[in-house]
């Protein structure tokens, strides 16, 4: 059984289709802060089949330990966690306090209940500034905000106890940015709120929620002057968990995989694209920088695809129209 943390999340739901579709058994435990229990009935319709799911914070200990002494689990894929960077910098000890707990609880009751198989959802955020991209695993390390920090001490922590303790394995995932959402248009990204990543902000302001894109800042020492970043389809995100898991059969110790395109794309061409994809105009106007952005971020991918045998497979185009075929039929995400 493989226990997915955080797992009626956006990245999570993907995961635990692509899991449930490969024949595993799926138990989700997630505190749905930031998420909703139709997720389940949407990957019930997409897989023919339910994933287990307890309502549970990773870092309350004894709900985890009963989650673990009830339960065969084999291998965790730990994706809780507060997401948003630029939230991270207005909020860093809320980030630090979730985050790191709750690697920190997860751990101690994996060591507890003999689970020794780990995948983490790690962001290449930890790169910072780190130098120019591509960025590959071997690269230095330098985050520029709190998330960012959190994950890195994350894989550190995950590291300290693999050395300890070399019956216990791990992969740890380093993200680019997920975009897209499952091409039946059942599950998708609903962040609360006003979205903080571009593509979810594009995709409320072509449904009409939002007037207009705010495009933060147009001064980067880029093509067009705006972010550039290595946008990734979820479908192909998650798809490359499982073959950590395939992975983890046959390999100890820990190792470090880049899960990107190894393509950057900027602003202004994901407004483009979005636009080419579903005839509809976007409208944006240019605002300050955020703090904790970095001016481009791309991936080496090299490594998952030579030891993974791993490869994004779906483009923008595909990121788009998917995106927007779960946004056009969920107008109000799951709240409708």
């Amino acid at each position: 059984m493989v226990l997915v943390t955080g797992g009626t999340g956006y990245i999570g739901s993907h995961v635990a289709v692509e899991l449930l579709n490969a024949g595993y058994q799926v138990l989700i435990i997630d505190d749905l802060s930031n998420s909703s229990p139709l997720v389940l009935d949407r990957i019930e319709r997409i897989c023919g089949k339910r994933p287990g799911f307890i309502k549970c914070n990773v870092a309350d200990t004894d709900p985890l330990r009963k989650v673990f002494s009830d339960h065969p689990i084999d291998s965790v894929i730990h994706l809780a966690g507060l997401k948003s960077a630029p939230e991270s910098v207005s909020e860093p000890v809320k980030y630090y306090s979730n985050n790191l707990n709750a690697t920190l609880c997860l751990l101690k009751a994996m060591s507890e209940y003999g689970c020794r198989k780990l995948v983490f959802s790690s962001s290449a955020t930890v790169y910072g500034v780190s130098g120019a991209p591509p960025f590959s695993e071997d690269s230095p390390t330098s985050c520029t905000n709190p998330y960012g920090w959190s994950k890195l001490m994350s894989e550190r922590i995950i590291t300290d106890a693999c050395t300890a303790d070399p019956s216990l394995k791990a992969v740890l995932l380093r993200y680019f940015n997920p975009v897209g959402s499952h091409e039946s248009g059942l599950i998708g990204e609903d962040p609360a709120g006003v979205p903080l990543n571009l593509f979810p902000y594009i995709c409320q302001v072509a449904v009409g929620r939002l007037e207009k894109l705010h495009v933060n800042g147009n001064d980067y020492p880029t093509e067009d002057g705006t972010g550039v970043r290595d946008y990734i389809h979820v479908t192909d995100l998650a798809a490359g968990h499982l073959k950590a898991l395939n992975y983890l059969s046959n390999h100890d110790g820990v190792r470090v995989f880049n899960l990107g395109t190894g393509k950057g794309c900027s602003v202004l061409q994901m407004i483009s694209a979005f636009e080419q994809a579903t005839g509809i105009t976007i409208p944006y106007e240019i605002s300050p920088r955020r703090p904790g952005d970095v001016p481009s971020c791309w991936a080496d991918v090299t490594r998952a695809e030579r030891e993974l045998g791993w490869k994004a497979s779906r483009d923008i185009n595909d990121m788009c129209r998917d995106g927007w075929n779960w946004q056009s039929k969920n107008p109000m995400g799951y709240r409708q």
